[in-house]
């Protein structure tokens, strides 16, 4: 179901942040890519599901807008939902919040584009993959 939303909770590494102490700004990408993944788990399929169904989801294009700090040792919840799915494309939305302080501290968005072949190239969202995107997570236990 588009924009059902899914938690992902991580706890900030030592080794996640800068020479000021804050998470370094490039792990929020990753952190998105975590909640990627949990958003798949939660509708009870993987990442590597799709792409051993063939399919590739590059990050085409990302943005972010800090908004708060998150340090060592606390813990970031990621909110990530399926915002926009167009014809070969969609976007995830992501809110980051510091479950520690109680701040909200990062919004931001990727966009994939669906993808096969080598050299690869872009495809319409197939039906198999779009019912796979529009599952209700309540329907699903979470995959570990």
């Amino acid at each position: 179901m588009l924009h059902t939303v899914t938690e992902e909770r991580v706890r900030v590494r030592y080794g996640d942040t800068d020479q000021m102490g804050h998470a370094y700004y490039a792990n929020y990408l990753l952190w998105y890519e975590q909640a990627r993944g949990a958003w798949c788990r939660d509708r009870g399929f993987t990442y590597k599901g799709l792409e051993e169904m063939g399919f590739k989801l590059p990050v085409v294009e990302v943005w972010s807008r800090y908004k708060g700090e998150i340090r060592y040792d606390d813990v970031a919840v990621i909110k990530v939902k399926l915002a926009e799915v167009k014809r070969s494309a969609i976007k995830f939305e992501y809110e980051v919040f510091n479950e520690t302080t109680g701040q909200d501290c990062t919004t931001g968005y990727t966009w994939h584009v669906f993808a096969t072949g080598d050299p690869i190239k872009a495809v319409s969202v197939p039906p198999e993959a779009r019912e796979l995107l529009m599952r209700d997570p309540s329907q699903f236990d979470r995959l570990e």
